[in-house]
């Protein structure tokens, strides 16, 4: 079992590489709110029990993800 200094010093040679960098944070965000501002009207045209888990459930994600993303890209870390 390795103790918390050598795992410290294991971690220091390899430092966090994002999967998106913060170049491209602004324009994940705004595909994400696009995308969600599009899947939220069709959502409120076609209202069904299915659409709540085919429509609503993606849009929900998208705004979370896309909000987060967009106040990230633009210096607010949350």
């Amino acid at each position: 079992m390795s103790s918390l200094l050598e795992v410290w010093n294991s971690a220091a040679s390899s430092p966090f590489q994002p999967t998106i960098g913060k170049n491209n944070q602004l324009l994940v965000g705004s595909v994400l709110l696009f995308g969600a501002l599009l899947l939220t009207g069709y959502f409120s045209l076609n209202r069904s029990l299915v659409n709540v888990a085919l429509v609503g459930v993606p849009a929900s994600l998208a705004v979370g993800f896309g909000a987060v993303y967009t106040i990230c890209a633009v210096g607010v870390y949350v």
